[in-house]
């Protein structure tokens, strides 16, 4: 472990040794959702002040005992990806500055049929979190009249994301066309605080409603991976009655202060990596 005190928030005087510790700390929480996973990563040598960059491939000088996993693409480049199996690999990552982890919405042997169908619910400047909750609840109970379970998480940033956990057997492209169907239900029940449309500047500073994400190789900040934001927020997993209740805002929870609440509710995601369901036709 290198330049320790390396300021990595600095306008909250968090330094490396905070991140390295919270690695340490969150790892039984963490290593669930991230293992047998490849993994994107954001790092920020500098501290989020200075620009950061994305790293898909395991860098040079990187040690030996790092599990990886070779993934051929569509263009035929070849991504070694890190593989998190261990504390020892998540310390690394955070010597590296790596404040962002994002793992792959599917697993090793099954990389082309993922685990979980997402819902990123992206706000834009007219959005408000009042606006989110009502988008989120209305998709978790469109999936509750298809009998189908599925849970919420604060993205760590300004948005929500859910997760609906299938049985890997379903292409990338069912998935998207689900949650596209799902999506475009709650779209016209809200129009006038939700859009579908994919430019920025077209979507009038409504709700997001991002089926997109289904897509190989794209992923979302993992549950409880850090943010580099202002206030070192992370990625939380929430209950629903939370939700409803617009209980907890973006934000709102940091490396810093998360530790009463995985003592006292544990991993509220745990169940997304065994309640796996079957996809119904729509």
């Amino acid at each position: 472990m290198t330049n320790l005190d390396r300021e990595l928030w600095p306008d909250d005087g968090l330094i490396k040794h905070d991140l390295l510790r919270y690695y340490i700390e969150a790892a039984p929480y963490l290593l669930p959702h991230l293992r047998n996973r490849p993994l994107v990563v954001q790092r920020f040598p500098q501290g989020i002040d200075r620009p950061g960059f994305y790293q898909k491939n395991v860098p040079a000088g990187a040690p030996s005992w790092l599990k990886t996993c070779p993934v051929r693409h569509s263009d035929g480049k070849i991504t070694e990806y890190i593989v998190v199996d261990s504390p020892e690999t998540l310390i690394w990552l955070g010597n590296q500055s790596c404040l962002e982890l994002h793992p792959w919405l599917s697993s090793l042997g099954s990389l082309d049929y993922p685990d979980f169908v997402v819902f990123d619910l992206d706000p834009m400047e007219q959005s408000t979190f009042s606006h989110i909750c009502t988008a989120a609840v209305a998709i978790k109970e469109l999936l509750e009249e298809l009998g189908l379970q599925s849970y919420p998480k604060l993205s760590g940033a300004t948005g929500l994301q859910i997760y609906l956990p299938v049985k890997p057997q379903y292409t990338y492209r069912r998935s998207r066309d689900f949650a596209e169907a799902i999506c475009r239900r709650v779209h016209h029940a809200f129009p006038g605080i939700t859009t579908l449309e994919r430019s920025k500047e077209r979507r009038g500073g409504k709700l997001y409603l991002d089926y997109l994400q289904n897509g190989r190789g794209k992923t979302l900040a993992a549950p409880y991976s850090p943010r580099p934001l202002p206030g070192a927020p992370v990625s939380l997993p929430l209950t629903w009655s939370e939700v409803a209740a617009e209980a907890i805002a973006p934000g709102e929870i940091t490396l810093e202060n998360i530790w009463s609440r995985l003592q006292e509710q544990g991993d509220l995601f745990s169940p997304v990596l065994e309640n796996r369901q079957a996809l119904p036709s729509l």
